[in-house]
C-alpha cells in the first residue's frame, strides 16, 4: 500500500475542495495516484449530489451579465441563504451568466456547455459536494438589439451582478451609448420596483386580459346598470389597468408626475436619438417555487435518533 503523506492530503484537499478525511480515504482507495483520487472524489460528490438532489432549492441568486448590446440574466438556487454568501456560489453563478452569454438561454444547453474541461452541470455537482446543498439552474433569459444598449439593475445586491432580484432592459437607439446606459439602468430600477408584465398593450397575454374584463363586467353587473353604462365602465376599468401592468403607461418612479414613455420621449434630446424599449426581464429570486415548510425541533430530534 502507498504512503499517504500529509502533504498529499493537503494537495488534494486544496484542488479539490473537499474534506480531509475524504481526501485521505480516495489516496488510500487508488493507491496515492493524485488524478485518480481526484476522479474517485468527484465520483463519490456525484453520489452526494444525487442523494440532495430531491431537496427543495428556492434561495440562491440572481446573476446578470452584460456584453455591449446582449443582456442575459439567470437564476441559480439552493437550498438556504446561507448559501449565496458563499464566495465559491458566487463565483458559479457569474461563471453561469457568462457562458449563457454564449450559450443562450436554454437551460440544458447551458448545462452541457463546456467551462476548461468539464460542462456547467459537472461545476454544479462539484459545488454541491463541496457545500452540501442542492443547487440547480434553474432558468435563463437574454436581451439584444442591434442598435443602442442592454442595461441591467440588480436589486439587494450582494456583489456586482448578483443579488436577489434582477432586471434586463433593451433599448434600441442611435443615441449616446453612455447616456443610454444611465438611461436603461433607471428604466432597470423602475422594472424592478413596479414590476410591470409588458413593455405595452400588445404585449399582455390575452388571457390576462379577457380575465380582467370578466372581474370588471361582473362588478358593473351586480351594480344593477344597463349594458351600454356596463360597457363604458368596463372600459375605462381595462384603461385604468393597463396603466398599472404596461411598462409605457406607468407612473415612473423617478418622477411619477409623467409615464415611462414620457420619460423616455424627454431623454430623446439628450440621448441624441429616438428611444424604443424593445423588452425587459424581472427575475425574482424563488418566485413560483413552493417552498417547503420545516419544523426545526423534529429535525433535530430526528437527527439525534429520538422519535
Amino acid at each position: 500500500m502507498a504512503n499517504i503523506t500529509a502533504q498529499m492530503v493537503k494537495e488534494l484537499r486544496d484542488s479539490t475542495g473537499a474534506g480531509m478525511m475524504d481526501c485521505k480515504a480516495a489516496l488510500g482507495e487508488v493507491s496515492g495516484d493524485m488524478e485518480a483520487a481526484v476522479d474517485w472524489l468527484r465520483k463519490k460528490g456525484l453520489s452526494k449530489a444525487a442523494k440532495k438532489a430531491g431537496r427543495v432549492a428556492a434561495e440562491g441568486l440572481i446573476g446578470v451579465a452584460l456584453a455591449g448590446t446582449k443582456g442575459v440574466v439567470v437564476e441559480v438556487n439552493s437550498e438556504t441563504d446561507f448559501v449565496a454568501r458563499n464566495d465559491l456560489f458566487q463565483g458559479l453563478v457569474k461563471m453561469i451568466a457568462q457562458v449563457a452569454l454564449e450559450a443562450g438561454t436554454d437551460v440544458e444547453k447551458i448545462n452541457a456547455s463546456k467551462v476548461g474541461s468539464i460542462t456547467v452541470a459537472e461545476a454544479i455537482t462539484d459545488t454541491i459536494a463541496k457545500i452540501g446543498e442542492n443547487m440547480t439552474l434553474r432558468r435563463a433569459a437574454a436581451l439584444s438589439v442591434s442598435k443602442g444598449v442592454v442595461a441591467s439593475y440588480m436589486h439587494n445586491s450582494v456583489t456586482d451582478g448578483l443579488g436577489k432580484i434582477g432586471v434586463i432592459v433593451a433599448l434600441e437607439s442611435p443615441g449616446k451609448t453612455d447616456e443610454l446606459a444611465t438611461l436603461g439602468r433607471m428604466i432597470a430600477m423602475h422594472v424592478a420596483a413596479a414590476n410591470p408584465q409588458a413593455v405595452d398593450l400588445t404585449g399582455l397575454d390575452a388571457a390576462l386580459i379577457a380575465r380582467e374584463k370578466a372581474v370588471l363586467a361582473d362588478k358593473a353587473q351586480a351594480s344593477g346598470k344597463p349594458a351600454n353604462v356596463i360597457e363604458k365602465i368596463v372600459e375605462s376599468g381595462l384603461k385604468t389597468y393597463y396603466k398599472e401592468v404596461c411598462l409605457l403607461d406607468q407612473a415612473y418612479i423617478h418622477d411619477p408626475s409623467k409615464t415611462v414613455s414620457q420619460a423616455l420621449k424627454e431623454a430623446e434630446g439628450k440621448v441624441g436619438g429616438t428611444i424604443k424599449v424593445t423588452g425587459f426581464v424581472r427575475y425574482a429570486l424563488g418566485e413560483g417555487i413552493e417552498k417547503q415548510e420545516s419544523d426545526f425541533a423534529a429535525e433535530v430530534a430526528a437527527a439525534a435518533g429520538q422519535s
